[in-house]
């Protein structure tokens, strides 16, 4: 089977052997598609993960073999995430799930960009659900993403009729901002690029260039999806006084968010990284209902044009990229 395989500093097509379930429990599946996630391009450009690492996650695939006490069979399309929380420890105890060691450890096997991956009977008891009818392979490859944005949402734990600023409309933000306004949220987005800001008010969603947002307006909550460092400011400058900060994104610079700030103005900044089975299972809700609308944000790509796909993603020349793996 053919893999995408990270290779000195480049993305390259490997044959690898066919993936078996022999005697194990759980499932292989065939890769219809899978998208690119900004966590894979961090891991590629920072050299976090070895060559040799199949990226991605975000897959929607056809279950091709599978021994499993679940109610899936064989021809099922299904979604599924790649992590696992355990549940039993201090952090999965206290909502910190994405902290949880099991959960770190999980993960597809060998990755998403591949022609065949194997899912473990964790997954498909606790992440995997069957593939929307109404929603195309594309769309429905945003299950996961979605359910970050669900999850941060819940952690900024808002009340209803809150003001929330989004900063940054790639997909993320948009998504962010579609699920906020699902939660009942008074929403309002942000951007340098006016196609951004566009995509987002043809959606029914207020936004605006930064550089036009009312001086004197204040949210409740400023959801940050920007990866921009001067961003940190605009997200102080925009919070109301006793108001959040929910940090969804990571900066080149790693700057903080001043202290005394946070301390006289009363803010609570925090982050949020992945989301609970919980989670994944009100995100499929979302798209499902197109309460959160994604047609249109991905270009795709074929498997073998994956460096394409990798290079024009880091230069902005797309929203984001869907590798379509199965022809």
């Amino acid at each position: 089977m053919r893999t995408a395989v990270i290779n000195k500093g480049k993305i390259i097509i490997k044959e690898v052997p066919d993936m078996e379930l022999s005697e194990r429990e759980g499932a292989v599946v065939r890769v219809l598609g899978c998208g690119l996630c900004g966590s894979d391009i961090v891991k590629f450009i920072h050299k976090i993960s070895k060559d040799g690492t199949v990226l991605g996650h975000e897959i929607v695939a056809e279950i091709v073999e599978i021994n499993s006490k679940t109610n899936f069979k064989q021809g099922d399309i299904i979604v599924t995430s790649h992590h696992i929380p355990c549940g039993e420890c201090v952090y999965c105890k206290n909502g910190n799930v994405s902290m949880c060691e099991h959960f770190k450890s999980t993960n597809l096997k060998p990755g998403g960009f591949s022609e065949y991956v194997y899912l473990t009977e964790e997954h498909l008891q606790n992440v995997a659900h069957l593939k929307p009818e109404n929603l195309t392979d594309i769309e429905a490859s945003y299950y996961e993403p979605l359910g970050c944005c669900v999850r941060g949402i819940k952690r900024a734990n808002l009340r209803g009729n809150s003001t929330a600023l989004v900063i940054g409309l790639g997909t993320i933000g948009i998504i962010m901002a579609q699920a906020l306004k699902a939660f009942g949220m008074d929403v309002i987005g942000c951007d340098l690029i006016p196609e951004r800001v566009k995509i987002l008010h043809n959606l029914g969603i207020a936004a605006c260039s930064v550089k036009e947002l009312d001086p004197n307006f204040k949210a409740d909550g400023v959801f940050m999806t920007s990866g921009a460092d001067k961003a940190i400011n605009t997200a102080l400058k925009y919070v109301r006084n006793g108001g959040k900060i929910l940090v969804f994104s990571s900066t080149p610079n790693n700057w903080g968010y001043a202290n005394n700030e946070i301390y006289y103005r009363e803010l609570t900044v925090l982050g949020s990284y992945s989301p609970a089975p919980v989670d994944l299972a009100d995100s499929l809700n979302l798209l499902r209902s197109k309460q959160v609308k994604v047609d249109g944000l991905s270009t795709v790509y074929k498997l073998e044009d994956i460096q394409k796909a990798f290079d024009d993603t880091i230069n902005n020349r797309i929203m984001k990229a869907y590798i379509k793996i199965k022809e």
